[in-house]
Parts: structure tokens; sequence; C-alpha cells
């Protein structure tokens, strides 16, 4: 009893099996999509499809509104970001109503070569001048990844034969996965900026707000106590040195202020974007940056019309992409 109640304290600790089938990598995003399907379902409707996604889904059956339960990503920086895979390339567990026969039988019919590795076969799917290579890895998982070479597929194989040890993960969630809070839907660890960010800055409002390449950003959306429906976010830069941190600081106190000031004029009782013009004012208002030594927080709340907006953007008559 003993062994076992330590086991369970050990799984409780541990990461998302999605999340420690991972490789090696610069950064890592996991996403619980149960919960959000939950909360926007009776807004949801069946948004419109290009053709090609369309005809995926109906020869798969799968669809990624519905059957999509968890999503986690590593992040690859590419050391040349002009190449194919531009400056980021990807790896990712799906896990879901996924795997079968239909889905088989669509990557057999799509692929341009195959190969057996650790009793799974893998696909190679040429798509826009890379491969992507897609393996079924349960009953419910399927492994991506669009790297240049076989060494991210192969390591979320071998991973996979050792999934029931809670630990055995990559050296990014060994490192920072401590620091996502409990109960977090969402979350992302290590350097997440590098999708986002221009010459080491992401633009905002004109504003450029540099991200270090060797800082660490841990960001979560957690359940709020106090508002059923809403979520906190918190995103926590661990910079270098206090001194960086207090720059960081400064900086993103003036974003949040431009940001204000530049949302304020917006009306909120306006046809179609009055509700998230709303959200938006709601969620810089709650938006409190700190600092404590070379970490810089910033949390904010995200009340429930903000989703409630969205899903009704993504199922505007305007809508034509999945």
């Amino acid at each position: 009893l003993l062994l076992l109640a330590v086991a369970i304290f050990l799984r409780s600790k541990a990461p998302p099996e999605a999340a420690r089938l991972l490789p090696e990598s610069d950064g890592i995003v996991y996403i619980n999509l149960k919960p959000f399907h939950s909360f926007l379902h009776k807004d949801l409707k069946p948004p419109r499809r290009v053709p090609e996604f369309q005809q995926f889904v109906d020869a798969t059956g799968f669809d990624w509104e519905r059957d999509l339960d968890q999503v986690a990503i590593a992040l690859h920086r590419m050391p040349d970001p002009n190449g194919p895979n531009g400056p980021v390339a990807y790896s990712m567990v799906l896990v879901g109503k996924l795997t079968g026969k239909s889905l088989n039988g669509w990557l057999d019919a799509h692929a341009a070569s195959r190969e057996s590795y650790a009793g799974h076969t893998v696909y190679s799917i040429p798509s826009e001048g890379r491969t992507v290579r897609v393996a079924q890895i349960g009953y419910d998982m399927v492994a991506v990844s669009n790297t240049p070479t076989t060494e991210q597929i192969h390591s979320m194989l071998d991973h996979h034969a050792t999934a029931a040890l809670p630990f055995a993960n990559s050296t990014m969630l060994r490192q920072y996965y401590h620091d996502v809070p409990l109960l977090s839907l969402a979350w992302g660890v290590g350097q997440i900026g590098l999708p986002f960010s221009e010459s080491g800055a992401i633009h905002i409002f004109g504003f450029d707000l540099h991200l270090p390449s060797d800082s660490i950003i841990v960001a979560s959306l957690t359940p709020a106590l106090s508002l059923k429906g809403a979520l906190n976010l918190k995103v926590e830069e661990i910079a270098p040195t206090d001194d960086g941190a207090a720059g960081q600081q400064a900086a993103l106190l003036t974003l949040v202020t431009l940001a204000r000031d530049f949302t304020a004029p917006l009306a909120e009782n306006s046809a179609g974007n009055g509700l998230a013009n709303k959200s938006l004012k709601q969620l810089l208002q709650t938006a409190d940056v700190t600092r404590e030594r070379n970490r810089v927080v910033v949390k904010a709340s995200l009340s429930p019309a903000l989703f409630s907006s969205l899903a009704a953007q993504e199922n505007s008559p305007l809508q034509t992409q999945p």
C-alpha cells in the first residue's frame, strides 16, 4: 500500500503523458481541450472548412473540434530561419478519438514513404517543401513531427515504451514543470516566445518587447475559483540576471499602460465586437506585473465572456478557414 501511495503521488506531480513523450526541444506547449469543449459546446457550430481539410474529415471521420482532447507540442529552433521549416519546427502528440483503420488508410494513401521503428509504422507525408512524419503510438495517441530528420519522431516512440515512468521526460520538463501551477488547463515552458518574435522582439502596438534568447517563459491558464468559467492567466519570465528582469518589468508595465489606452475608445455595445472589446478591457484592467529577483510575473483574469466572443468570431458567416 505504501508503494502504491508513493506511485500515485509521483504520478500526480508528473507532467501529462502526452507531454512526457515529447523529444528534447527549446519549448513545450500543452493544452487540455476537454474543459474547453464542455464550456464552449453550446456556443460552437461546425465551422466552414477548406476543401482539403473537409476531405480529411470525411475520409477519417476525425473532427478536430470534437475529437481532439489533448495537444502537446515541442518547439525546435531551426539553425536556418529561411529554410523550409522557417525559424521553428515542431513535434506533437495528439490525444483523442483519432486513431484506427480510417486514419491508417488515409496516411497510407498519402505517404511518400514508410518505415518501421520500435514496432510502429512511421508515415512520411510531403507538405509544402518539407516532410511531416506521423505514427499512431497508442489506441488514442498520434505522434507528428515536421523536423528535418527522423530523430524526433523516433524519440517519441522510444519514450512511449517508458511512458509508465512518471519522470522519464525531456530536460525542459525536468527543469521547469515544477513551476507550472497545479490544475493548469494549458501551459507552456521554455523559449516560448521564439515562434512569435522577430529579431528577439515581439512587436505590439508599435512597441518592442525584447525577449533575451536565454530567458525562460513559464505560462499557464488555471480555473479561477471566484468566477465560474473564468481563467487565471500567469506568465513568468525567468531572466538571466536581476537587472535584466527589472528592465523587462518596466517594459511590460509600459506595454500594459499603452494597451489600456489603446483599447479605451473601443465601444462595448457595438454589434459583433462589443463583447470582445469589453472582455479585452477587463483582461487589461486585471493585468498585474510584479518582480522578485530575476523573475517577472504577469497575472490577469480571463472572463467567460472572452471565450464566448472568440467562439462567436470563429463561427462568423465570413469564416472560411478551419
